[in-house]
């Protein structure tokens, strides 16, 4: 026993290593926050996009101890430094993951208390929290109390929960699926069709809808297709709007979708993962009409919240059908059965689940909603602002926006257009100062810019207007070379 007890000791003295004294703590503290304050000092006076590879035997794990001021610096070289910066106010390329500070402290509170946020019984007050969270969320967008959500981490798997109460309340399953129709934008985001895939619908039927001018579903062709395919003896089950495409922004007709969604008996789900919290804002609320008649719902709040990435939510009307596929109990369980509170792992994949609570309520209450909505109204603005600067010095843009998507483009009378648009684009990534995407429209290229970054301002727009005037004299200069 006393060899025992001696290799104890011996073990306890390494191991309390990773129980770090207050001492040690606050000398961590202090060069963490050294760092996060420089970081944000520089984000946005440095480049929003850099090129280059990451250093793997940097980033790889040895059994050599590092200093904290070691691993920020190679954090610093090897992550900050390289590809895009997602917390720049100069990511106008794709929706950005916002990344307020003070959700990085709501974020500090759940991994310092570790709260298990997956059933009630770990801890009522983190499900709790997540569930009010929801209850918030169904008041916005006039859902009713007994439809049950989720805090997931992202839009990918927030369509995955609702696809999946989709296809379990219809009973699309064995021979019913290859007879099964889906109606949806030819627009709609990428997870949508990975989710229909992971859920076993690959067979189904799926129709791409006619859009209108401004890239929105066209409800007359809607309604009349789903007329052909019952005439045809298929089985239409679900039809998907969106609340902003990313391609282009559009928020489909909402209302009227859900019109024909009831009165055909489908299942209608809404993606607004990206344009959802714009219902906040006064002056586009009313392009949202009809997104409270959506059977499931998803929204980012760490796009149109601007909280850091890792955090969607999904509502679903229909508890039974959520409950179907993610209910389930195990004997080892059983003391934590209760009927208080819905817990969110019977209504997501996830049993073990990060408290993504904390990084969303904590900045609500710290700051109020009204910070929150003059973002949104900024990001309308500038998103006019910029759309006018391009039209100015001398680009085609394309329809007014529905919110803060948009597409331009460069004409050319001397080169292929697409050809020149391409090599704009590379030009414009090789700067760097603004990020910019691209995207294909019916074979036209097109460059594209999304903002809904926080930080993104009026002096952001005109960086990247200097950035791409520039990048034309270059582009010009090439082709006459």
């Amino acid at each position: 026993m006393e060899e025992l007890v001696k290799k104890i000791t011996e073990l306890e003295n390494i191991s309390k290593e990773l129980d770090p004294s207050s001492k040690e703590r606050e000398k961590y503290s202090v060069e963490m926050n050294h760092f996060f304050d420089d970081f944000i000092a520089t984000t946005e006076s440095n480049n929003t996009y850099n090129g280059g590879n990451a250093n793997k035997d940097d980033l790889g794990i040895s059994s050599d101890k590092k200093s904290l001021t070691q691993l920020l610096d190679i954090y610093t070289s090897e992550v900050v430094n390289k590809g895009l910066n997602p917390a720049s106010g100069g990511h106008l390329g794709y929706i950005p993951g916002g990344g307020i500070y003070t959700a990085a402290l709501g974020d500090s509170l759940a991994a310092v208390t570790n709260e298990y946020a997956g059933m009630y019984y770990g801890s009522p007050g983190a499900v709790t929290m997540e569930n009010e969270l929801l209850n918030w969320m169904k008041d916005i967008f006039s859902f009713p109390n007994s439809a049950v959500g989720n805090l997931t981490s992202g839009g990918s798997i927030a369509n995955l929960i609702a696809l999946t109460a989709a296809r379990d309340k219809h009973k699309i399953k064995n021979e019913c699926i290859t007879k099964s129709v889906i109606y949806l934008s030819p627009q709609v985001h990428h997870c949508i069709h990975k989710a229909i895939r992971i859920i076993g619908l690959e067979d189904v039927q799926i129709r791409f809808l006619e859009l209108d001018e401004f890239s929105r579903i066209d409800v007359s062709k809607l309604e009349n297709t789903i007329a052909k395919d019952k005439e045809g003896g298929l089985n239409p089950f679900l039809v998907i709007a969106s609340a902003g495409t990313t391609d282009t922004g559009a928020v489909d007709p909402l209302k009227d979708i859900g019109e024909i969604a009831k009165s055909n008996k489908l299942w209608y789900h809404i993606d607004g993962a990206y344009g959802g919290f714009f219902i906040l804002s006064e002056s586009v609320k009313h392009k949202f009409d009809g997104i409270e008649l959506a059977d499931s719902l998803v929204i980012d709040p760490h796009k149109g919240l601007f909280l850091p990435y890792g955090l969607g939510a999904v509502l679903v009307k229909d508890k039974e059908a959520v409950f179907h596929s993610h209910h389930y109990t195990a004997n080892y369980m059983q003391d934590a059965l209760t009927d208080v509170q819905i817990n969110p792992a019977d209504v997501s994949p996830e049993l073990t689940k990060h408290f993504r609570g904390p990084r969303m309520w904590l900045p609500l209450n710290l700051h109020g909603l009204a910070p929150f909505v003059a973002c949104l109204d900024e990001k309308l603005l500038l998103s006019k602002y910029f759309r006018q600067k391009l039209i100015d010095i001398g680009f085609e843009v394309g329809p007014k926006p529905d919110l803060t998507v948009s597409y331009f483009w460069k004409s050319s009378t001397t080169v292929d257009e697409n050809e020149y648009n391409v090599k704009l684009m590379q030009l414009i990534h090789e700067d760097g100062r603004v990020f910019l995407s691209s995207t294909n429209l019916k074979g036209k290229f097109v460059i594209r810019m999304a903002i809904l970054s926080f930080r993104t301002k009026k002096e952001t727009i005109d960086k990247a207007i200097k950035m791409i005037e520039e990048s034309v004299v270059k582009t010009d200069e090439y082709f006459k070379g």
